[in-house]
């Protein structure tokens, strides 16, 4: 089945960069769905197509490449300045006729969902899936491989030759508030977290901690068998997602 058509959109966010992005139109003209891919991702990307043709069943679709990622302008920071990414794609959704607004993250976009939710709202749903609870976690052996993309300069030339993903050398100053304290301050949009129990990446502490962190509304879905963000993530799953962004927001 082709995926469904979108349209091109170049966003620009408070601080000045160029975002690339797409519009998938929905027959569901009331909900806007703002799709963030993870680390070294892209919405052009297949997997991130197929989930966004899967969501525009429920909702318009505006799926962009971070900062530093694809075709977007500037480097990423990892988590901390994509905040504005993530608003001013927000913001585009609004631009564009949608009344409610729903962000789902994946993995790195996942934290990003939370951190913008919880420090700047405007959004009334908020799906962070495979997302960390805090930084600089070393646990497993995929997540010292992405540390030592961000920290050694061989590191990131790989990440900018291979992934196309450009990533700053100026450490965090201040630490950025975690994801699992920036969960807190979402209440009252309703939050849902999604992980798998096969996750490489982050194990189950990691959704569950931001379970704890967050106020109702809150839900916590614990995927048998599903691994890591947007590669692993089935179409049953995204529709599950699409439809629990439908019940909160109609």
């Amino acid at each position: 089945m082709p995926f469904a058509p979108n349209f091109p959109v170049m966003l620009r966010t408070d601080d000045g960069v160029r975002l690339a992005a797409a519009h998938t139109p929905s027959a569901n003209a009331d909900i806007g769905i703002v799709l963030a891919h993870g680390f070294t991702g892209s919405w052009r990307e297949r997997p991130t197509r197929r989930i966004a043709h899967v969501l525009s069943g429920y909702g318009g679709v505006i799926a962009f490449d971070f900062r530093g990622h694809g075709r977007s302008g500037g480097e990423t920071t990892v988590g901390d300045l994509e905040i504005l990414d993530v608003a001013a794609a927000v913001r585009h959704a609004r631009v564009v006729g949608y009344s409610k607004v729903a962000v789902v993250g994946f993995s790195m976009g996942a934290a990003v969902a939370v951190r913008h939710a919880g420090l700047c709202g405007g959004v009334d749903a908020v799906v962070a899936v495979s997302g960390p609870a805090r930084w600089y976690y070393r646990g497993t052996k995929p997540m010292r491989q992405v540390h030592w993309a961000i920290e050694r300069p061989f590191g990131r030339w790989a990440a900018r030759t291979v992934k196309r993903t450009r990533i700053t050398r100026v450490p965090w100053d201040p630490i950025p508030m975690p994801p699992h304290e920036a969960a807190a301050l979402i209440s009252p949009t309703p939050l849902l977290i999604v992980h798998g129990d096969a996750d490489t990446f982050f194990p189950l502490e990691h959704a569950r901690q931001l379970h704890a962190g967050a106020r109702e509304p809150k839900e916590l879905w614990i995927e048998p068998g599903y691994g890591h963000a947007e590669a692993a993530a089935t179409p049953g799953l995204i529709r599950r997602i699409g439809k629990w962004i439908s019940s909160n927001l109609s």
